[in-house]
């Protein structure tokens, strides 16, 4: 995650620059040192860059609920519709749910050491609002592991859209306050919607 966050930064520098935007790409990707890209054949560098956007276009990240690291393991929420208030208040702190640097945070409030374990079901510690203690540990875990987390809530939000189509289709007369009950509890589906603008720009 660390190499992903330098390449947003340097990809956010960059970026109207097409030639540098290339070179840094295959710098962070693929350890292409931008001095030696002139002496490459066109053809190779094409074929580079195919499969770069190949990769780069990938969403078919499975969500993974469990993860061990420094002999400690963790387990993703189990429990996303009773998550606790202060947890809750944290995520909605940050202005987007996306891959930044604020991710180990939020990472840390959906991810907590598991106290039990049953089979497929598990419980985690209970938040204690400490979103910010250890959050380093994030930096090493691959991005495919971060990927599934991002796009597992990203496909929530549009079935999410979805469903709140369809149901104002087949009930025109909405119930008192349906809107104000959308704006109380929208709050994360907002920063979910600013993080699937960003992605589908990039």
């Amino acid at each position: 995650m660390k190499q992903y966050l330098d390449l947003q930064k340097d990809i956010e520098d960059y970026k109207d620059n097409e030639e540098a935007l290339t070179a840094t790409l295959l710098y962070h990707l693929c350890g292409l040192d931008p001095m030696i890209l002139p002496q490459l054949d066109m053809s190779i560098l094409q074929g580079i860059k195919e499969d770069l956007n190949g990769f780069l276009d990938n969403t078919d990240y499975p969500l993974q609920k469990f993860i061990q690291i420094d002999g400690l393991e963790y387990g993703f929420e189990p429990d996303l519709s009773n998550i606790s208030y202060g947890a809750y208040l944290d995520i909605t702190k940050f202005d987007e749910l996306t891959i930044d640097t604020n991710w180990p945070y939020i990472m840390n409030i959906l991810y907590r050491p598991i106290v039990k374990k049953t089979g497929a079901l598990y419980a985690i510690e209970p938040y204690k609002g400490n979103a910010d203690k250890d959050t380093d540990k994030w930096l090493d875990i691959d991005m495919e592991f971060h990927f599934g987390v991002f796009f597992y809530f990203l496909t929530l939000l549009m079935d999410l859209y979805q469903g709140i189509l369809n149901s104002m289709k087949k009930q025109p007369n909405l119930p008192q306050g349906f809107k104000q009950i959308l704006e109380e509890s929208g709050k994360v589906t907002e920063q979910l919607k600013h993080s699937l603008m960003g992605t589908s720009l990039k």
